[in-house]
């Protein structure tokens, strides 16, 4: 199959232009693009530009839907006067409302532009990978097993409720995660005990009072609250931009460190697979958490069996897209269960990892030679 290379736009670009009125068919009127591309979205990255330009479409969302806000909630003028400030978490409710819109705007001017155009991931299944809450009830719904939300009579809005809620279900260690987060951020391991009311909450969440008012930022370590004020300020803010809140299962461990996997899964085939090991109950590898391949680990052919078709069944459950990182833990004890955790829809960046002799991108790119990407 001949491919030609690749065009990279990128999306600070293409959010300026729609903010000056412009529109995707005019930023690529002098690219030479082919009649029919297949189009690969990429995560928006860590890039400030591209932050401030989705917060404001969030707001710009917000009003042209009439929704009422919730969260923090920021004026389409502030938020292009933002200055950076790094790690501060802005806005997150507003700020996936902008990349949800995003999402929608690409597809449907890419197909004005191209009618044949293909995405290597379809950008409406892209925004229910990233809401943790919607992605884990549509899998839920196929039958896939991802761990038990935290029972509830009434909407978990605040750290009151959702104590309440904790007593009322014996569910006493949760993990609160925030819905729209990635790489951890605003991710709560948090257990309260039933007979004292101590409380503990392990997370990436910092807070600093700035002129009188509670901001959050990510940090690059794990944070341990026992206030019961400062977690009543954490989960009152988690709860108010959507929080997806589950039962914090008892992950298998090796060697006195819980793990689970990343596994890729490329047109239906489970590859490249990282085990991700931690003394603390959060294992993302940006926390200088330890990697390892399964087969260094000595995991057996049983146990990744059970990871590779906990994955593939959750990646058919996204019909229109080709690849993801899925997330998948192993209970411990002796008869262990998979439960999928997080699919990532950019969760192919796996560092010195190879399968069949390649690495990630090689492996992709083998597969479509081979079977092209024939969904829209």
């Amino acid at each position: 199959m001949d491919m030609s290379p690749a065009v990279v736009l990128s999306y600070e670009q293409l959010l300026r232009t729609w903010r000056q009125g412009g529109t995707l068919a005019e930023l690529v009127k002098s690219v030479p693009i082919a009649a029919s591309p297949l189009i690969r979205l990429d995560a928006p990255g860590e890039d400030w530009q591209v932050e401030r330009e989705l917060l404001h479409l969030g707001a710009m969302d917000n009003k042209i839907r009439g929704n009422e806000p919730f969260g923090e909630s920021l004026s389409a003028e502030a938020c292009l006067a933002l200055e950076q400030q790094w790690g501060r978490i802005y806005a997150p409710a507003q700020w996936f409302r902008g990349w949800k819109a995003c999402l929608e705007r690409i597809r449907l001017e890419a197909r004005e532009q191209w009618p044949d155009v293909r995405f290597w991931n379809d950008p409406a299944e892209i925004g229910l990978m990233f809401d943790k809450r919607a992605c884990q009830r549509h899998l839920s719904q196929h039958g896939i097993s991802v761990p038990p939300l935290l029972p509830s009579s009434q909407p978990v809005t605040c750290s009151e409720t959702l104590r309440a809620a904790m007593h009322d279900s014996r569910m006493h260690r949760v993990f609160v995660k925030l819905a729209y987060g990635s790489g951890a951020s605003g991710v709560v391991a948090y257990q309260l005990n039933p007979r004292t009311g101590a409380e503990i909450a392990t997370t990436t969440v910092g807070m600093e009072t700035v002129q009188g008012r509670t901001v959050f930022y990510n940090e690059g370590k794990l944070q341990k609250y026992t206030s019961r004020d400062e977690i009543r300020i954490l989960m009152d803010w988690l709860c108010a931009e959507g929080a997806q809140i589950e039962r914090w299962m008892p992950k298998a461990t090796l060697d006195q460190r819980v793990y689970d996997i990343r596994q890729l899964v490329v047109a239906g085939q489970a590859g490249h697979a990282v085990m991700r090991l931690s003394r603390t109950p959060i294992t993302n590898l940006h926390l200088r958490n330890e990697r390892m391949l399964p087969a260094d680990a000595g995991l057996s052919e049983q146990y990744m069996s059970m990871i590779q078709q906990a994955a593939q069944r959750a990646m058919m459950t996204f019909p229109d897209s080709w690849s993801a990182g899925i997330d998948v833990m192993l209970t411990g004890g002796m008869n262990p269960r998979a439960y999928v955790l997080d699919v990532n829809p950019f969760g192919d960046l796996l560092y010195r990892v190879q399968h069949q002799g390649l690495n990630a991108y090689e492996w992709e790119m083998m597969f479509l030679r081979k079977e092209p990407v024939t969904h829209a």
